[in-house]
């Protein structure tokens, strides 16, 4: 069934109303019709069954066969600190990061950046990618999308576990930090930050280093820079138990709150 985030005003009770902009897709291109069902999201940690129905107030007004929790929520929350990257390969990050369960991104500006910061467009576009991508990888929540920083602000306003894996790292892999790192029932929060093409500056590392972000390698092999955030992301999942079938994610533990309990 195909998946989509609604505006939390669009939903009612048993009543869904489905905005115009995606009555057209549901309409004119994936050629859906009343009586046929989509999964509606909320963002807060709820799915629905909806039969589509009627035209209603400039939408679409569907009825909601069935609602549970979603579960394509990982229980481990990473923020993943990014670097600018040239052309599309943040877009990348972005769509493949979303995919395997990143809960926010937090682009960032190195000293080695080239590439300028995000138009009122391009992060429009940001914003879509990341939809599009939980919407079709089973997520249950859309990833944040943090506004530019430097790399100096980042590191001084990141709390909790943070990682800097980086080339020049050769004794701390992160396998082994991450195991000296707790998780609760509630799940672990890490922070990754990831460099620029030409990477991190060796004073970059230093003064990271200094706000309590620990450098660690990804092995013996040089990464690209829209290659190294998934890879130590999906490291993450994976050794907190976010990668097993059953799932460790939120709803697998606890039952969100509808938005009328308090």
């Amino acid at each position: 069934m195909h998946r989509f985030f609604l505006p939390q005003d669009s939903f009612s009770g048993s009543t869904v109303i489905i905005p115009p902009k995606l009555v057209h897709q549901l309409r004119n291109v994936l050629r859906l019709s009343p009586g046929d069902c989509i999964v509606a999201l909320d963002n807060g940690g709820w799915e629905y069954e909806v039969e589509l129905r009627r035209a209603a107030r400039g939408g679409l007004e569907g009825a909601v066969l069935s609602r549970a929790p979603a579960t394509g929520e990982p229980g481990t929350r990473i923020t993943l600190y990014q670097a600018l990257l040239k052309g599309t390969k943040f877009e990348l990050v972005l769509q493949k990061c979303t995919e395997i369960g990143v809960a926010a991104f937090a682009p960032i500006v190195c000293e080695r950046c080239v590439a300028g910061e995000p138009t009122a467009s391009r992060a429009g576009r940001w914003q879509k990618i990341i939809a599009e991508a939980a919407e079709q990888s089973g997520r249950g929540r859309l990833p944040a999308l943090r506004n530019v920083e430097s790399f100096r602000e980042a590191c001084e306003g990141a709390t909790g576990t943070s990682l800097l894996p980086w080339e020049g790292e050769r004794s701390a892999a992160i396998r082994s930090r991450l195991k000296k790192t707790g998780r609760t029932d509630d799940g672990a929060q890490v922070n990754i930050f990831i460099g620029p093409e030409g990477g991190f500056t060796v004073e970059e590392v230093k003064f990271a280093e200094g706000c309590g972000i620990v450098p660690v390698s990804l092995g013996r092999r040089i990464l690209r820079a829209e290659t190294a955030g998934l890879v130590a992301a999906s490291v993450v999942l994976y050794e907190f138990g976010d990668m097993d079938c059953a799932g460790r994610g939120p709803g697998s533990h606890k039952r969100p709150k509808p938005a009328t309990e308090k």
